[in-house]
């Protein structure tokens, strides 16, 4: 028996080791395909994961340009009713300022008018007085005029009385002589 002990664990041993190669050939292929199926796998998610990195960076960069236009059409919008409000503070500030202007002239020329208007009344005034003056004056003259023409006549009349009374008495001597 003691070399059953020795014998058995031999053909155990020989039964093992020819399912243990023909096994090992098996899992050796077996797992060098699993090892190369990993690898092509692991190849493949890479190569996915590359490209969906590059898909990913395209479509970050197609956001970053649509932001950019964006931002850039805002800004040009903004820009565009800033440069509307500038342009309507200052025709508001224009216009503020041709009203103070014009009001200004305004109180001005209605000054002008006023002053106008008195100097008008007062050369009116003047002018009534004036004509006044000179209907006095033509009936003054007219009246100085008779009167010089009634003062001639009267001194016609005391001349011709004078050299009557001088006859009178040229013919009274002359009577007293004769």
């Amino acid at each position: 028996m003691n070399k059953a002990y020795f014998i058995i664990p031999l053909i155990a041993l020989g039964i093992f080791t020819g399912f243990y190669m023909n096994f090992a050939k098996g899992w050796e292929a077996k797992e060098a395909a699993q090892k190369a199926q990993f690898e092509l796998k692991k190849k493949e998610k890479a190569q996915l994961e590359i490209a969906n990195r590059e898909a990913a960076i395209k479509a970050a960069v197609d956001a970053q340009e649509k932001r950019k236009k964006e931002k850039e059409a805002k800004d040009k919008i903004e820009e565009d009713k800033r440069v509307a409000r500038q342009t309507a503070e200052d025709q508001r500030d224009r216009a503020h300022s041709d009203r103070l202007k014009l009001a200004d002239q305004s109180r001005r020329l209605k000054k002008d008018l006023e002053d106008v208007n008195a100097e008008i009344k007062k050369i009116e005034e003047e002018k009534k007085t004036l004509v006044d003056e000179q209907a006095f004056l033509k009936t003054y003259v007219k009246q100085a005029e008779a009167n010089v023409k009634y003062y001639y006549d009267l001194l016609d009349k005391i001349t011709a009385a004078e050299k009557a009374r001088a006859d009178a008495a040229a013919a009274a001597a002359a009577a007293k002589k004769s």
